[in-house]
């Protein structure tokens, strides 16, 4: 690493003014769901930008696209960088775009300056991570790397409005993005991938870190937890008599709250979805159905959560109990040797770092069991993240990509 290089701040700067117009809604961010028209959008701007440094685009057959500069040997495998282009509602200018914004940017810079490399480099688009209109989350590169079933996603019907009752297949089949097999991100072609993406939790600006080196993804699962009472009259029925489903979820919700807070501290826990039956102000509600999404880097944690879930007691304000796996996903730990070169590359550039699991789960996830890869962090202003006060300053992430960049070259 004698000769370190940098990316154009002017030329991340229009990138990222530029991609924050699609879909923007006027709030300061943006709802962009996969395949929609400002996907679409997004998606001709990243073709149309990366033809024009002679860079061959190519599509799937789930939309996921491919823009590869070719390298000085062609006989070697492919370096690949990317991520996601699509938001959730209301989200933010940088989950996931900063990071196809960062592969643009390492791609341009190298051709700009006329850099050598060895490996041609390819700058991706993930198709469908957030799930957000058309679940699940990390559709495509599942289905890439063998976690989905293509069938079962391209009949996955589509949960909002904007949707207009089309499955993903039926959206796939008219957006434009319908490609062929034949060119699917594979462990062949490819020798390794790099994904850049905002922290979305507040851990580094609190550490003041620019740049968070991602050894791993931190195991996770989600259970659905329900309570069955009886559905009676609100104004004639005595609360002594009553079966209340929704009393008898907070009670639950309590009960897992104050055994979960025996365990480490760095646990983390969510009830964000909770759906009652017959939902109707005048009645009682006979059952509750929530979510409860747990998340750890240590396994025998994740299993001690797991059996404090299963040890629930059965019952509740006179409510049945249940529960059962929405999902999981085990712990994934990135490629040693390319973590490591990240932190090189950090020093060596003179920035502040530090090693950092990732909560949330992302493509590069799904592609650590395919071959090589990592992730780099930046920060993320306040924590805020899948909201329109999501921020990322223009300096963190022009650092981000100049250690995204080196880390390629070296490579």
């Amino acid at each position: 690493m004698d000769t370190m290089f940098e990316c154009s701040k002017e030329r991340l700067d229009d990138k990222i003014k530029t991609f924050s117009a699609f879909g923007a809604t006027g709030n300061g961010g943006i709802t962009r769901f996969a395949l929609s028209e400002a996907d679409i959008a997004a998606r001709n701007e990243f073709k149309k930008r990366m033809a024009a440094i002679g860079a061959e685009v190519l599509t799937d057959d789930m939309a996921n696209m491919y823009a590869t500069l070719p390298g000085g040997d062609k006989s070697l495998p492919r370096i690949a960088l990317g991520s996601h282009c699509d938001s959730v509602r209301n989200g933010g200018n940088y989950d996931g775009i900063l990071g196809v914004i960062a592969a643009m940017e390492v791609l341009e810079t190298v051709a700009d300056k006329g850099i050598p490399h060895r490996n041609p480099l390819t700058a991706v688009i993930w198709t469908n991570e957030e799930g957000a209109l058309y679940p699940p989350a990390m559709m495509s590169s599942g289905v890439i790397c063998g976690k989905f079933d293509k069938g079962a996603m391209l009949a996955s019907r589509g949960v909002s409005p904007e949707a207009e009752g089309k499955t993903f297949g039926e959206a796939l089949a008219v957006s434009g993005f319908s490609g062929s097999r034949e060119y699917r991100f594979n462990p062949t072609d490819y020798r390794a991938m790099l994904e850049l993406h905002i922290e979305q939790g507040p851990v580094m600006e609190a550490e003041n870190k620019q740049i968070g080196v991602v050894d791993g993804v931190v195991g996770m699962f989600n259970y659905r937890i329900r309570t069955r009472g009886q559905a009676d009259h609100a104004g004639t029925t005595p609360m002594k008599f009553r079966r209340d489903a929704l009393l008898a979820a907070a009670s639950a919700i309590k009960w897992l709250h104050t055994e979960l807070d025996k365990l480490p501290k760095d646990l983390v826990y969510t009830t964000g979805e909770l759906k009652l039956h017959p939902n109707v102000h005048t009645v009682i509600p006979d059952e509750a159905d929530f979510s409860l999404d747990v998340r750890h880097w240590d396994p025998a944690v994740l299993e001690s959560a797991l059996g404090i879930v299963k040890s629930i007691p059965k019952e509740f304000d006179r409510c049945s109990v249940s529960y059962s796996e929405a999902w999981s996903r085990k712990r994934c730990e990135f490629d040693p040797n390319l973590v490591n070169i990240v932190e090189k590359s950090a020093q060596a550039l003179g920035y502040s770092y530090m090693r950092i699991h990732s909560g949330p789960g992302h493509d590069a996830q799904y592609v650590s069991d395919m071959l090589p890869t990592t992730m780099i962090f930046v920060p993320s202003k306040d924590g805020h993240s899948h909201c329109e006060e999501e921020f990322t300053s223009l300096d963190d992430a022009w650092a981000g990509i100049n250690v995204a960049l080196n880390t390629i070259l070296s490579l």
